[in-house]
């Protein structure tokens, strides 16, 4: 019984990613001669990573959904100049925090829509609002970057402010958010309706399941949590640029991959989607630690989806073969 309870914990996803995450972290300290867990660089890790993390935990929960988001940088950046021009008109942060939470749930909401009343697949309908806000704001904005110095201590303090003075406030969103929706997706019977939807969207009809609007809630969450890390990179920034949150799309399903989210649904966990976030910030902030140019970072996010893909594949066969 108990070498059967091993091989299956060997043999689960989840388990599979944090032996890939336990590696990197190894890796990285070794080669950079220990520069990577050093406090300053995993303060950094911290703080800049758990912004990417956040928005790839609702991008991985939508892709168990069935449904994929190439918006969510143009989400961020148009949300991050709504933040700013309303500060610039000197609106309460905190009611223009609240507008822009809207705002983000508006445009999550109309990407659903969009792509489940239109019968359109959402690659196709967020590939377009991808290209629409992120043009759309740098009409607005002219491109220009514009400072952002809100002094409103308590704003600023439960963005970006750091515990215990090491551990950064975004860590603990990161690690809030993972849990909230890991138990929406794993002990509520939303998530049973996410994964029946991505799964087999007719069959999950036929139950009753309402799965347009199961979609429309995952893609609003997106919407939301990309508000959310607007809010929390522009202060940390102190200045709005519409460069903001380019090629965070791609990466977020890098992230959902290598946490074991199959690409066509009804597959994958909270947990791994966590790991494969914070894998994917490792990888980037490692090679900066071994001084190795940034452009060999698209390098290696490309062999390591690749790599988990084959390493999924691979153990689905071995569990199948253990049944």
């Amino acid at each position: 019984m108990k070498t059967r309870f091993a091989r299956q914990l060997l043999l689960s996803p989840s388990s599979n990613v944090f032996f890939v995450f336990v590696g990197l972290v190894l890796l990285f300290t070794f080669f950079s001669k220990y520069r990577f867990i050093r406090v300053d660089n995993i303060e950094i890790l911290l703080a800049e990573g758990c912004e990417f993390t956040i928005v790839a935990l609702g991008v991985g929960l939508l892709m168990i959904c069935g449904e994929f988001d190439l918006s969510v940088g143009s989400i961020l950046v148009f949300c991050c100049f709504i933040l700013a021009f309303l500060f610039w008109l000197g609106m309460n942060l905190l009611l223009a925090s609240c507008i822009v939470l809207g705002v983000g749930a508006i445009l999550g909401f109309l990407n659903g829509i969009i792509t489940v009343k239109a019968g359109i697949p959402s690659f196709i309908t967020t590939l377009g609002t991808m290209m629409f806000w992120r043009g759309i704001t740098l009409l607005l904005s002219r491109g220009y970057q514009r400072p952002f110095t809100p002094k409103n201590p308590f704003f600023s303090s439960i963005l970006t402010e750091k515990i215990f003075g090491t551990i950064p406030v975004q860590a603990i969103w990161f690690v809030v958010i993972g849990i909230v929706l890991g138990l929406l997706l794993h002990h509520h019977r939303f998530g049973n309706w996410v994964y029946a939807t991505g799964d087999n969207e007719l069959a999950a009809k036929a139950m009753g399941i309402n799965t347009h609007k199961v979609k429309i809630i995952c893609f609003m969450v997106v919407g939301i949590l990309c508000a959310l890390v607007s809010m929390i990179q522009l202060t940390r920034v102190s200045s709005f640029s519409s460069r903001v949150g380019q090629g965070w799309e791609l990466k977020a399903i890098a992230a959902s991959v290598v946490g074991g989210t199959a690409l066509m649904g009804g597959r994958g966990s909270m947990i791994g989607i966590f790991l494969g976030a914070v894998i994917i910030s490792i990888i980037e902030n490692g090679l900066v630690t071994l001084r190795i140019p940034y452009y060999w970072t698209y390098t290696v996010f490309g062999l390591v989806i690749v790599f988990s893909v084959l390493s999924s594949r691979y153990l689905e066969r071995k569990r199948m073969a253990y049944r």
